[in-house]
């Protein structure tokens, strides 16, 4: 079975040896490093990790991302590209489930984050994986947006989110929906069609999960 997670692991890896720790990202207060400082802190201090969802956390995560983040940035890239075997997350099942968004979603934040970036050709089989977890990100996502979405990514599906009310329609590729419902919606390429104030008002939503 491909295992598309690796491949976006070592791509981004790759990534952030060539365009170095001072990169802009699309994340207004993170450069190439503080990507890199989350990504190692994520999978290496589970203690600290859990700051991403606990808020009495936060303060002790943000702690130790800046101590990460302070290491020598070549041996902050060789621990994203090789993670440790410990980890649960190092399953092969659940390394697929739970990594796979997370490093096309951060390389996306990298590539991104210079003005002549160009949306990638995804193999069809990754764009197919990506677009298994739209349905649930929507819902997640979405679930109090106050309109009645139909998500669809031609030739891979569609899917329904929203709380209810008008209706509105979101068009693009798995990614592109992806990085949407991630919160990037200032570079996903996406189509939206409804009421303009709906619409306008999606691209401005506070989402993610």
């Amino acid at each position: 079975m491909p295992r598309y997670a690796d491949t976006e692991r070592q791509s981004l890896a790759d990534l952030l040896l060539t365009v170095g720790p001072d990169a802009p990202t699309i994340i207004p207060e993170w450069a190439a490093r503080d990507l890199a400082a989350h990504l190692v802190t994520r999978e290496r201090r589970p203690d600290a990790a859990a700051g991403l969802l606990l808020p009495p956390l936060r303060r002790h995560g943000e702690r130790v991302q800046a101590a990460v983040a302070a290491r020598p940035y070549p041996d902050l890239v060789d621990q994203i590209r090789r993670p440790p075997r410990w980890s649960p997350l190092a399953l092969p099942p659940l390394h697929e489930l739970v990594n796979l968004l997370e490093y096309f979603v951060h390389h996306e934040d990298l590539r991104r984050g210079r003005s002549d970036w160009q949306p990638r050709q995804l193999p069809a089989g990754e764009q197919a994986a990506l677009f298994k977890r739209v349905p649930t990100m929507a819902r997640l996502a979405l679930r109090r947006f106050p309109a009645a979405l139909l998500i669809q990514a031609p030739e891979h599906g569609e899917a329904t989110a929203g709380a209810g009310g008008e209706q509105l329609r979101m068009v693009g590729s798995p990614g592109e929906l992806i990085m949407f419902l991630f919160g990037r919606q200032r570079v996903a390429r996406v189509q939206l069609v409804g009421p303009p104030a709906l619409t306008e008002r999606l691209r401005s939503a506070k989402l993610g999960i």
